[in-house]
């Protein structure tokens, strides 16, 4: 997807996350988050506007996207907010200077497969660095053959499937997409496999 596309366009996943957010917004005051793959960035800007340390990161090559990210802190008063270029699957400067982070967020980032392991690959950097941490992700079924369970077991790590009804994210209008078809969007947290002792 051409970075014109994607730039500014909040994706329904991004509504659905920033739900989560809210849901846990008692626990999120003082937390450090990054979000990644931030775009328009509402989950961070919730996230933020809850009380969170937030950084906002999108690829070191998608300019307009770190603007756009950069207009939402702006709109929301959140000028304290630092935007972040951060590729995935690299290990650049940025990245190896990152402050330690409590939550990862990241909405719709598995949206083509050839990106799914250098993702899992930041995650899976991040997640070792900071053990204690979780990455929430949402993302939109687009095919039936869509799994990133082989990654996931290769990367040492775990995800658990979170229902939307449990945060009151499985209302139409919340959730729908002006996209052709019926989009289901799931939500999971993905975290070390070894984090609770299994």
């Amino acid at each position: 997807v051409p970075e014109a596309q994607y730039g500014t366009y909040v994706w329904p996943g991004a509504v659905v996350l920033a739900q989560f957010v809210w849901a846990q917004r008692q626990s999120l005051r003082g937390q450090r988050v990054l979000e990644i793959g931030a775009g328009a960035s509402l989950p961070g800007v919730v996230a933020a506007r809850c009380g969170a340390r937030v950084v906002l990161s999108d690829g070191e090559e998608l300019p307009r996207c770190r603007r756009s990210a950069r207009s939402s802190c702006i709109a929301n008063r959140l000028p304290h907010v630092s935007v972040l270029g951060i590729t995935w699957g690299r290990l650049s400067p940025q990245l190896l200077a990152l402050a330690p982070v409590d939550v990862i967020l990241g909405s719709d980032v598995f949206f083509d497969p050839k990106d799914f392991e250098d993702i899992l690959t930041t995650i899976s950097f991040l997640l070792e660095r900071n053990p204690r941490a979780q990455f929430w992700t949402t993302y939109q079924v687009r095919s039936a053959d869509w799994s990133i369970e082989a990654l996931l077991c290769k990367w040492k790590l775990k995800s658990v499937h979170v229902p939307l009804h449990s945060f009151g994210a499985d209302k139409e209008h919340l959730a729908s997409s002006s996209l052709p078809g019926r989009h289901t969007i799931e939500m999971m947290i993905i975290s070390p496999a070894q984090s609770d002792g299994t």
